[in-house]
């Protein structure tokens, strides 16, 4: 119960976060700024860390979603969450190195967290291009 309760406070962060790239002057006045950049690195950092302890709550339970060299991974608790870390951001920021593999429904997860990581930059660039030119008329 407890685990289902942070898995739906994990996605709903992510999705409070996502939201922000859509919403009207979020970054008002300046297109390519350091604030545009902190803006795009909390977002980033919100899904990397949230999806890395959706890895990790999901192993934890017993459910098996990472394989590493053929096997399950069943590490130590700091071992393991270092290891979901390291999955959720290669799978956000370039769809792996091969060396952990999803399995089940964290083929599934790994899918939908490739997908952001590649519409997010997307999104960022077609955002301020609209913001740029309505201020432009």
């Amino acid at each position: 119960m407890i685990v289902l309760l942070l898995l739906l406070i994990i996605f709903f962060i992510i999705g409070m976060s996502l939201k922000t790239l859509f919403m009207p002057n979020v970054i008002q006045e300046k297109f390519l700024s350091w604030e545009s950049f902190i803006y795009l690195l909390f977002i980033y950092t919100t899904i990397f860390l949230g999806f890395g302890l959706i890895y990790f709550l999901l192993i934890q339970n017993g459910i098996p979603i990472l394989k590493e060299d053929g096997s399950y991974i069943e590490d130590s608790f700091f071992s393991l969450l270092q290891t979901c870390f390291y999955f959720s951001g290669i799978t956000l920021f370039s769809v792996g190195y091969g060396d952990i593999s999803p399995v089940g429904i964290g083929q599934i997860l790994a899918v939908i967290e490739a997908m952001l990581g590649y519409t997010i930059q997307a999104s960022f660039v077609v955002r301020t291009v609209i913001d740029f030119r309505r201020e432009r008329g």
